[in-house]
């Protein structure tokens, strides 16, 4: 296995932990507060519902979002940039930057950090558009090459 495809694989495994934690997060306040929005749930622990859910889980979700507008977008140029064989060093590096401006994102927003939350989501944008530079540069020059 490639050094590239493992630090991928590492990369894919911390950011599907780092999105559970915020799962975690998220029932953890439930659970501690004995709050919950559905009555099914808080029927289990001898509750009615509350009609609002704690700031803590809007919160939680709040991140869990915006990790769905960025992380996906990682897995397909990341999967493409192994596909193509795109410069190994610069590849590998930018999924461990991308991986860690996202825990860093996560850890800022919760904490509700400004402009450090700012900071880790506009390295993680930088990631993705890095990739999708090597994978343009790849497929033009292997068209130009065709031609």
């Amino acid at each position: 296995m490639s050094t590239v495809l493992s630090t991928y694989a590492l990369c894919v495994v911390v950011l599907f932990f780092k999105m559970l934690a915020i799962s975690c997060y998220q029932g953890f306040y439930r659970i501690s507060r004995l709050t919950f929005k559905n009555p099914e749930d808080a029927r289990l622990v001898g509750r009615t519902s509350s009609a609002e859910e704690l700031p803590q889980v809007i919160r939680g979700q709040q991140a869990w979002l915006n990790d769905l507008e960025n992380i996906p977008l990682f897995f397909a140029l990341g999967a493409l940039s192994l596909a193509l064989d795109t410069p190994a060093g610069l590849t590998a590096w930018l999924f461990c930057l991308f991986t860690a401006a996202r825990v860093t994102h996560t850890l800022t927003y919760l904490a509700r950090w400004q402009p450090w939350r700012t900071i880790a989501y506009a390295v993680g944008v930088g990631c993705l558009v890095g990739l999708a530079g090597m994978i343009v540069s790849i497929l033009i020059n292997r068209a130009g090459a065709l031609g």
